[in-house]
């Protein structure tokens, strides 16, 4: 019985262990991920916002990953974008009720259904599409996770 040496996929070296004694980079298809696959890792950065964000940041392996690193900032990002967008809402809708009360409530009542419609509609697309494999890559959010990310 005849037993083959593992190689590098990165650059086809032998070697055994976890990393490549030539590149340095893990001898394995990836970096282990405690049960979770890469895309079921970064779908989850998106399921509870801003909470799931910074646990795959702080767990390792996931830590490790740049895949689960840019979801997670991605979705950090996303959640801060949001109350701040929140925030603005209810300040218009209030100086717009402090003159026209029926007015105020009207414009902002609209723009909250807007934004939690249009939430929950970005939410769902952003972890179908992370699940699937494919890198959605929000405007402005998406560039400053990348660079989070490294």
């Amino acid at each position: 019985m005849r037993m083959e040496m593992p190689f590098c996929p990165h650059c086809g070296a032998p070697g055994e262990g976890n990393f490549c004694p030539a590149c340095g980079k893990p001898s394995g298809s990836a970096l282990p991920t405690a049960g979770l696959t890469d895309n079921q890792a970064a779908t989850l950065c998106y399921a509870l916002g801003l909470i799931t964000g910074v646990v795959f940041l702080v767990l390792e392996p996931y830590s490790r990953h740049p895949k689960i690193r840019f979801h997670a900032f991605q979705s950090i990002f996303l959640n801060l974008a949001m109350v701040a967008v929140g925030v603005a809402v209810s300040l218009v809708g209030g100086v717009l009720g402090a003159g026209i009360p029926l007015l105020g409530s009207l414009v902002a009542g609209l723009a909250w259904t807007g934004l939690w419609f249009g939430s929950l509609v970005l939410w769902i697309l952003l972890m179908l599409k992370t699940y699937q494999g494919n890198k959605i890559v929000l405007p402005i959010l998406g560039p400053l996770a990348e660079k989070q990310a490294g």
